[in-house]
């Protein structure tokens, strides 16, 4: 697909649907993060592709809300090989991703390369933040939703 930037997504199996914002990265080289309040929206990382180009374009959420209720990627660990990601594009076409799998990483050892690497085709990458710790307050890890485009 040509270049489009997104404007919504819906995932069929959460019942998610959000429009997307466009984040970037801070000063520290870190992605920014969507507001949290109420935990939604879903955000774009604008420094990757767009939804349906080459490449692994990325899309970032909350798990939870700042109210303590469920954020707008708090059901990506149900997603399941085979489920779809519709991404609505400003063009007026819609791409389509499928899930391959889900995994979970210490946010100190986020595989970067594999996340937000080339890859040979249009591919959609989901994150969210994982692994609370009550002691600390703290999500110390971040889930990855991986999905290649519907062909």
């Amino acid at each position: 697909m040509t270049a489009s930037e997104p404007v919504s997504v819906r995932i069929p199996r959460t019942g998610t649907e959000s429009e997307l914002l466009r984040l970037g990265l801070r000063e520290n080289g870190s992605l920014e993060v969507p507001p949290g309040d109420p935990g939604a929206p879903a955000a774009w990382y604008n420094g990757s592709p767009t939804p349906g180009e080459v490449g692994p374009a990325v899309l970032l959420g909350h798990v939870n809300a700042t109210d303590g209720g469920p954020g707008v990627f708090a059901g990506l660990r149900a997603l399941a090989p085979g489920d779809t990601v519709e991404v609505a594009r400003e063009d007026g076409s819609t791409a389509v991703f499928v899930v391959e799998r889900g995994e979970q990483y210490d946010k100190d050892a986020f595989p970067t390369l594999a996340v937000y690497g080339n890859t040979e085709g249009p591919e959609l990458r989901l994150i969210t933040c994982d692994g609370y710790d009550p002691a600390t307050g703290e999500f110390d890890d971040n889930y990855v939703v991986y999905a290649r485009l519907a062909g």
